[in-house]
Parts: C-alpha cells; structure tokens; sequence
C-alpha cells in the first residue's frame, strides 16, 4: 500500500522517493497540509516561482474542465526536463480522481503531481487511488501532538534567534495544536511582539496569549469584522483612552483572522457553507457570535484573508520598534482593515 503513518511523513519528505510521480498531503489540519506540501515542493529542485516550470491548480478547477490534469501532465516541458502540477483544495471531485487513477496506470514522463486535500475517507476516490499505486504516495497530516508544537517552536526560534524559559514555553504550548497554520502564526505573533529580546519569558506569552476577548476591545474587533469604520474608531479610542494598550486590539484581531482564515480553508476544501462550518468550529464560536462570523466567511477570502495580517504583522512590528506612535500605528492598521471590510461586504 502507498501510504505512511502519520509519524513517518516527516521522515519520507526529507528524503522522498524518486520512483513517487504523485504525492497526495490530506488531512483535518490544512495548515500542515500546506507546510508539507511547500516542503515536497523545494525538495523537487524546479523553481517555484517559474510558471513554466510548476503549474498551480484548483481542485475544483480540475473538476470542471474533465481530463486537464491529464492534459497537463502529458505536456512537453519547454524550459525544463520536467515540470510540477500543484493541486490545491482537492476533496471529493470525481474528475480529479479518474485523472490521476489514470496517471497512476500511465505515468507522465515528464511530470511530479502534488496534491493538498482535505479530510479523505479511507478506501474511498481519490485516497484510494493513491493508497493503491504504485507510483503514488498518500500522506496523512493529522492535529500536532506536544513532541509536534515543540518542534514548530523550535523552528520559529531559530529563524528568529530567540531562546524560550520553560514557564513561557508551557504557557505557550497550551494555546497551541488542532492546526499547523494556526500555531505558526501564534508563535511568529510572539516573536514579532519579542522582537528586540534574547529570550521570550512568561510575561510576553500572558500578553500574547492571555484572555484576548476582554470586553474591552471586544467591540473594536467585532466592529472590524463587520466593516463598521465609525464603531471600530469610538470603540478603539475607549479602549486606549481606559489605559488599554492598543498592541491588545491587533493581538485580538490577529487571533480572530486567523481562526477565520482556518475556515475559510475548510469551506474552500469541502465545499462547506459557512454556517456548518461555524457549527462544527473547534473550539467552538460563541452562539452570540456565529452570525458575525458567518459573515466574515462569506465576506473575506483566503487572499483577503492573507493580506490583513500580513498588515497586522508589520504593524506590530512597527508599534514595537516605535512605543510612542503605538497608538497612531495600530489604529492605522486597524481602520485600513475595517474600511476594506466594509468594501467587501458591499461586494456581497
């Protein structure tokens, strides 16, 4: 069978197998799909940033326009001896699976299939194909166990050339699992909030991590979300007005993107609408909040999505490096993301 344990795909991709044509990354844990997929990806040597040479799909594109895969796969490389086919959203398409249940039959010469999807059943379309090939290789990515966290903080320590006490890192590690995408974002946060220290401690991980939903700038962020500009700019002078430091807000809003963003992510997958979603979200959105947050779904994109906190991050870092336009930074920040979602909302 073409398949590993969950604790082995690390091992296979630092050395994958070059006989392996079509890699298939599924799982409830999108961000560790998408960090693997990456992974397999550079380990292919092709540039990535070359359309000649790595053609970017959707899953469901795939299933629209029947046989493409194969098409694709079956194409000559102009600028290269071989090029990748990198499939994103993939879950239940049918077209999608006889593509590649044929390309498993016969293998495209001149061309690797890498394919992120969703929570697949066993035994059923497109894992079954793959667990069944010879050429094909499934690869399950599943929530991350303590051993797992420990190693993404590692990682993002390293990278920032940061150390951690053991308080701040247990403190740390009980916000943390459920999604890879999630967790990493958590930790570059902290750092982004540590940038200037050697060493993280326990008072950084209680400012970044502690109860984020207080009420004082609960309204300023359920205002963002919903595009209210006027409501955002009142509830967020009150808060800094009572002595509340704004890095709070940005925190806060920065969580709230990136859960919605992991939605987002499981609508786009398995074709969900956003109340199921939002119903089956863990951990669970507050009754009084589930219509905001439907909103926000069917408003943001994952592109949308990606562009607020990559402000939200420059902001930290901003505030950071100047304390005394804090103030003046993160309400820059925040009202460009409340203005755009105002803008978004008009589109719907």
């Amino acid at each position: 069978m073409a398949q590993k344990k969950a604790f082995e795909v690390d091992s296979w991709l630092a050395k994958p197998d070059p006989r392996i044509s079509i890699v298939l990354l599924y799982g409830p844990d999108r961000g560790l799909v998408s960090e693997r997929a990456k992974a397999f990806a550079a380990k292919t040597g092709l540039p990535l940033d070359d359309p000649f040479s790595v053609v970017r799909l959707e899953g469901s594109e795939v299933d629209r326009d029947e046989g493409r895969l194969l098409d694709e796969a079956r194409t000559v490389p102009m600028f290269s001896d071989r090029r990748l086919l990198w499939v994103r959203n993939a879950g239940g398409q049918k077209a999608l699976a006889d593509d590649v249940k044929a390309l498993t039959a016969e293998p495209a010469r001149d061309a690797i299939i890498l394919i992120e999807a969703g929570d697949l059943k066993k035994g059923v379309g497109l894992r079954a194909v793959v667990e069944g090939a010879d050429n094909a290789m499934a690869l399950p990515c599943y929530a991350d166990e303590a051993r797992d966290i420990d190693t993404v903080i590692d990682d993002e320590l390293r990278k920032a050339g940061m150390s951690m006490t053991l308080e701040a890192r247990q403190a740390l590690r009980r916000n943390l699992g459920g999604d890879r995408l999630a967790s990493r974002g958590e930790i570059e946060k902290l750092v982004l909030y540590a940038h200037g220290q050697k060493e993280i401690g326990l008072e950084e991980v209680r400012a970044m991590s502690g109860d984020v939903s207080g009420a004082s700038f609960d309204d300023a962020v359920d205002a963002l979300l919903e595009g209210k500009v006027a409501d955002f700019d009142t509830a967020f002078t009150r808060h800094c007005q009572s002595g509340g430091p704004p890095f709070l807000v940005l925190s806060s809003a920065m969580r709230q993107l990136q859960q919605i963003q992991v939605m987002r992510g499981q609508m786009e997958q398995g074709g969900r609408n956003a109340a199921s979603v939002v119903a089956g979200a863990r951990p669970p959105v507050f009754f009084s909040r589930r219509k905001l947050v439907e909103k926000a779904l069917e408003r943001w994109s994952s592109e949308a999505l990606g562009r607020a906190l990559t402000r939200l991050q420059t902001a930290v870092l901003q505030t950071r490096r100047r304390p005394d336009l804090s103030v003046a930074l993160a309400r820059q920040a925040l009202l460009g993301i409340a203005v755009e979602s105002a803008r978004l909302g008009q589109r719907n």
